[in-house]
């Protein structure tokens, strides 16, 4: 069984490398796992706030400063890189701020976790969509003449696909904490080992 540390060491490489791999694609054939990354890093890191946060939300900006400058164009002139672009940051805490709340109510029987997951994964991307989709489409330039049933239409049209990427991989790292967490309970009620009589 791994070590506390080893534990957060290795919740860390994979929260990075998950937002790593695939925000430098937003838009292939593997979803984007930022906002995911964001959940699970709040639910195994949270004690480690402080500095994990800040460091994975330098991270988001320098794969996009990299993305956006290699295809040409210049990081401030994008369209992306809108006033609202800096609601990306209370949209990621929300998801931070999700997976920190379960870790907090991690427990009761296993179905419960579950749906408890389920419900906080689409609140926290309901909240991480509202910042950043409401801070491009309000104070971006792509929208010349912003309107609340425009901006109602276009947070509808993409609250589910961008809620269900998070389902998906929070679906997938819930799974893999189950099984780990079971990996560890056998070796832990395993027989020790009877020591091999001399010859």
């Amino acid at each position: 069984m791994l070590a506390p540390a080893h534990r957060r060491n290795l919740i860390l490489v994979l929260s990075l490398g998950l937002l790593v791999a695939t925000r430098f694609h937003h838009f292939g054939p593997i979803p984007d796992a930022s906002w995911a990354a964001f959940l699970i890093a709040g639910f195994g890191l949270k004690p480690q706030w402080r500095w994990v946060f800040p460091l994975m939300m330098a991270l988001a900006v320098l794969v996009d400063y990299i993305v956006i400058t290699r295809s040409g164009m210049s990081f401030w002139s994008h369209y992306c890189v809108s006033p609202g672009y800096w609601f990306l940051l209370p949209a990621y805490f929300s998801m931070w701020m999700g997976g920190a709340w379960l870790r907090d109510h991690d427990q009761g029987a296993l179905g419960i976790r579950a749906l408890r997951g389920a419900v906080v994964a689409v609140l926290a991307a309901t909240a991480c969509h509202l910042f950043s989709q409401g801070g491009f489409y309000w104070l971006s330039s792509v929208v010349s003449e912003p309107t609340f049933a425009g901006w109602a239409k276009n947070f509808a049209d993409w609250w589910w696909p961008y809620t269900q990427v998070v389902l998906m991989y929070v679906g997938i790292a819930a799974v893999l904490k189950l099984a780990f967490e079971r990996l560890a309970g056998a070796q832990a009620d395993a027989p020790a080992q009877a020591p091999r009589a001399a010859d």
